[in-house]
This record gives C-alpha cells, sequence and structure tokens, in this order.
C-alpha cells in the first residue's frame, strides 16, 4: 500500500519535471502586466503627450495606485504629494513615470513567487541595478529614466523562468556558485532556455526599442573595454555593481571587487560612487526599502 501511495507522487514529479523541458510554445506564461507593456512601447517614441500616458496608467485603477504611491515615497519625495497620475507626471515628469511603471509591472508579474526568499532577492537585484544604471546615467551621456527602465527590464527573463517553475528557479538561484556566464549553461539544462533566450522570448511581441531588446538580451556578452557607452554596457556595469554591493541575482554569484570595478570606469562615472562599498550598500538599500515599503 505504501507503494501505491508513493507512486501518484512520483509521477506528479516526473510531470513537472517535463513541463520545465517543455519547448517555449507549450509554456504557458502568465501575460505581463499589459499597462506597463504599453507604457514601454510608448518610451520608444519620441514626444509622448502627458493626456495619453496619464489616460493609460489611469485605465486601471489598481496600477495607478501603486504607481501614485512610488510617487509619493522617500525615494522621490516631491514638494507637494501628487494627488493624480496628471499631476505625477507634472511634477516628475513622464519618463519618470514610465520606469516607475514597469516598476509597479515587473512587481506584480513576481506576485506569489515573490515568497521564495531567493525571487525576492532577485527583484532587489533589479532594482538596485536600476537604481545604479539611473545614478551612472547621471553622468550627462544616456537618458536616465531610461536607464532606470533598463535596469529593471534587464533580467525579466529570470522572473519569467521564475514565474514559469517558482520552486525549481528559486532552487537553482540557491544553490548555483559561480559567474554570471556558468548560470546561463545551468538555466539551459534545467528549463531547456537560459535568461537571456527566456527574455527575448517575452518581449518579442511588445515592439520595445532595439535598445531595450539589446539590454535585455546582450547584458552577459564581455564588455566592449574601448571606452564607449551605451545602454547596454551602462547596464552590464550596473549590474556588476549591483552584485559587489550585496545585492546579487544568486546566492553564489562571484562579484567582481567594488575597488576593481571603480577603477574600470572613466572619471566622468567614477566621482558619483563612494570609495567604499559599505555606503553604496547602505544608499541603494535605503533606495530599496522606500519602494519595498509602499
Amino acid at each position: 500500500m505504501a507503494e501505491e501511495r508513493q507512486a501518484p507522487a512520483a509521477a506528479m514529479a516526473r510531470n513537472e519535471e517535463k513541463q520545465v523541458q517543455m519547448p517555449w510554445a507549450n509554456l504557458r506564461l502568465p501575460p505581463f502586466p499589459q499597462v506597463a507593456v504599453r507604457v514601454l512601447q510608448l518610451a520608444s517614441e519620441d514626444s509622448v503627450p502627458m493626456l495619453k500616458l496619464c489616460d493609460l496608467i489611469s485605465s486601471d485603477p489598481a496600477f495607478a495606485s501603486e504607481v501614485l504611491t512610488i510617487a509619493n515615497s522617500a525615494l522621490y519625495a516631491p514638494v507637494t504629494p501628487c494627488s493624480s497620475i496628471l499631476h505625477a507626471i507634472t511634477m516628475l515628469g513622464a519618463t519618470t513615470l514610465q520606469g516607475m511603471c514597469v516598476t509597479v509591472g515587473v512587481r506584480a508579474y513576481l506576485g506569489k513567487a515573490m515568497s521564495h526568499p531567493a525571487i525576492r532577492n532577485l527583484w532587489r537585484h533589479n532594482l538596485a541595478c536600476a537604481l545604479l544604471a539611473q545614478r551612472l546615467a547621471d553622468a550627462g551621456y544616456i537618458d536616465k529614466d531610461m536607464a532606470y527602465t533598463a535596469g529593471i527590464l534587464h533580467d525579466v527573463g529570470r522572473i519569467a523562468l521564475a514565474i514559469i517553475q517558482p520552486k525549481g528557479y528559486a532552487e537553482l538561484l540557491e544553490q548555483h556558485k559561480g559567474t554570471p556566464e556558468s548560470m546561463l549553461e545551468a538555466e539551459r539544462s534545467a528549463f531547456g532556455w537560459n535568461h537571456c533566450e527566456t527574455g527575448l522570448k517575452l518581449i518579442s511581441g511588445w515592439k520595445l526599442s532595439d535598445e531595450l531588446v539589446a539590454v535585455v538580451t546582450d547584458h552577459h556578452q564581455q564588455r566592449r573595454g574601448d571606452g564607449t557607452w551605451d545602454l547596454t554596457e551602462l547596464v552590464k556595469v550596473s549590474c556588476a555593481m549591483s552584485s559587489a554591493a550585496g545585492f546579487s541575482a544568486f546566492a553564489g554569484y562571484q562579484a567582481k571587487n567594488y575597488e576593481q570595478l571603480l577603477d574600470e570606469l572613466p572619471a566622468r562615472e567614477r566621482r558619483l560612487f563612494p570609495p567604499d562599498i559599505a555606503s553604496l550598500t547602505h544608499e541603494v538599500g535605503e533606495a530599496i526599502h522606500a519602494i519595498e515599503s509602499v
């Protein structure tokens, strides 16, 4: 009788494993919040009418409420509290609101998967990367709000894998040790797709700008090292910085030394960071807490 009771459980485990290995076409992902996708699409337009953006965000009252809460948080601290989405756009700017919308969208997409500590840490890695990308962009060569959006979006493939199999992906995040590149191979072995490939599949119908697509697909390619900067290069640096500061995507991440990362930065970017890692960790942690506490 004991063997008979064990058989269904074993069969369920085998079926669960097969589901992970299925081709992408057979995997059923929950749809990413459509308001966030439409906001991302608007970001690729040269000029976004405030009323159009306002109407889009306001079309989902729950979504709009969370965006407003972040807009009024200590992270942004507007002079006067934002009483509406239009007021928030007027006070903070359309591109800032776009980044907030993607943040709200990613958090909503993760949903119950955030109950796994490893996946919650993955969420914080994306937040840290976004905040540091925004800081790097303050050197003046890349729009800082676009940099924030790119940072929060760069690991959307990991987030999709966490949705496909929360427990299995959380275990991989907890147990894997090595470089970011080695994680790509581990993901492919476990799921059939690594997170860069998964990210591309997820966003393929979103009609995003080529810059944002490149961030999702190419952020683990080796840095060019020729001193030139674009959005993807900036995210590579902010990703390494966030890991050095203690906000890595997985527990066994082999992070670069912070001092080494600083030395690799051009002088104009280096001056934006404190000389010691403890100060950076504190600053990023405070900003993440401001977002998570709303």
